[in-house]
């Protein structure tokens, strides 16, 4: 039997999003124009702001290298920018832009989930995994790959790489039946500096500086990277050419959003690709994800088969088991012949637990079972480690929260 969750209040209304929306439709905009601020910004739109104020371009790569390689907070800390510069900038309202780490929640395992203040007061969430959650396994490049036996100490633990999941929008439209952050629905989408500031503000948290400290990306968390597609490309750019993070190094997660899939293999500058899948069938996919009344299975595993691959990536996608909804070893079977023949692995996910969402978590055997007929069948299935359930961090889980805690006083309670 398929459960629904319980809805509850007039938040929700208008949120989710409509299968006949054009697929560039975004939240309301924001009330007020935000001032400018550094993060966000790429190289040739730095320069512009240095000429307006009579300086050479070569102080605009100093803020470049201030903002993005050493994750400077404050203008004054970019160094070494003349005082004049950085009095007219302040004058005119530029502002660095880094977001404001307002709580901190910490796993047993490890994990940590920051909720993040933004300048209009709004919060996203993003969360650190030491050692990350295996969910790269088997993608084929280098992010996936097994590591030497050495360790990097950080933040109190040792990992040897770590994984940052990051929010591109503020809540979510997309309405999946399973997800505790669809019960936001969306309040608006992130810029690109604000994207990037997730996670150079997560990185000076834990004092760990790419290139040299090696960390994965996923764009898995609040929001659909695709129905904010401009900004996350520009964020993922920025994230590569100035703080340091390969793309192959990042994944990002889409609902099924067709025409970007399309577009996104054209970039000069992408992540793998990941499709959260979680049905084996049109029926019960649309009754898990309503927006494949706009892009069904077909559509969707036909943009999957056209998308260019690097040398040895496959395609990855997700498949969020649901205990005697979609975990059955029939559904394995319609998999098997849904994906044959494309070069892609499968995570398997066991649903991880939210309040108000009446579906249950298949046992450990369900979940072998499961991937053994997609191996037997000759697709590769990993099961992705469930990181941070126990504060509500997992996939899946991430949820804005309104009663703030002091940063460093950790609560499960307080969603």
């Amino acid at each position: 039997m398929l459960h629904r969750r319980r809805r509850a209040g007039s938040e929700l209304a208008g949120t989710i999003v409509s299968v006949d929306a054009p697929v560039n439709a975004s939240p309301p905009a924001r009330k007020k124009s935000a001032p400018p601020t550094l993060l966000g910004m790429d190289l040739a739109e730095m320069e512009t702001l240095v000429a307006a104020a009579a300086q050479p371009a070569y102080r605009a790569r100093q803020i470049w290298k201030g903002i993005y390689r050493d994750r400077v907070s404050e203008l004054e800390k970019v160094s070494p920018l003349p005082k004049l510069l950085v009095q007219d900038l302040v004058q005119n309202q530029v502002q660095v832009g880094m977001p404001k780490l307002t709580s901190r929640f910490e796993s047993q395992d490890g994990t940590v989930r920051y909720l993040i203040e933004l300048a209009d007061g709004e919060t996203v969430e993003t969360v650190w995994m030491p050692d990350g959650d295996d969910g790269e396994a088997g993608d084929g490049s280098e992010a996936g790959e097994e590591l030497p036996a050495m360790a990097r100490k950080g933040g109190g633990r040792t990992w040897r790489r770590a994984t940052i999941c990051v929010s591109s929008q503020v809540g979510c439209a997309v309405d999946c039946a399973f997800c505790l952050t669809a019960t936001l629905g969306v309040r608006r989408s992130l810029s690109a500096g604000e994207i990037v500031g997730q996670v150079c503000a997560v990185l000076n948290d834990r004092k760990v500086s790419p290139p040299h400290d090696r960390v994965n990306l996923v764009f898995m968390g609040m929001g659909e990277p695709f129905l904010n597609y401009d900004p996350f490309v520009k964020a993922v750019r920025l994230l590569v050419e100035g703080v340091g993070i390969p793309e192959r190094r990042m994944t990002v997660s889409t609902a099924g959003i067709v025409p970007k899939i399309e577009q996104l293999g054209k970039e000069a500058i992408r992540p793998k690709l990941a499709i959260s899948l979680n049905a084996s069938n049109d029926a019960l996919r649309t009754q898990l994800m309503p927006i494949n009344r706009k892009w069904n299975l077909e559509k969707l595993i036909a943009a999957a088969a056209q998308f260019p691959l690097r040398r040895r990536e496959k395609l990855t996608f997700e498949y969020v088991l649901l205990g005697g909804v979609n975990d059955q070893p029939e559904h394995a079977r319609e998999l098997v012949k849904l994906l044959g023949g494309l070069p892609a692995k499968i995570n398997l996910i066991a649903w991880n637990p939210g309040p108000g969402i009446e579906f249950q978590t298949p046992d450990a055997s369900a979940v072998d079972a499961f991937r053994q007929v997609l191996f037997k069948g000759g697709i590769p299935a990993y099961v992705r480690r469930p990181r941070g359930r126990d504060i509500y961090a997992a996939c899946g889980q991430l949820k804005r929260t309104t009663g703030l805690v002091q940063l460093g006083s950790p609560s499960p309670e307080a969603l």
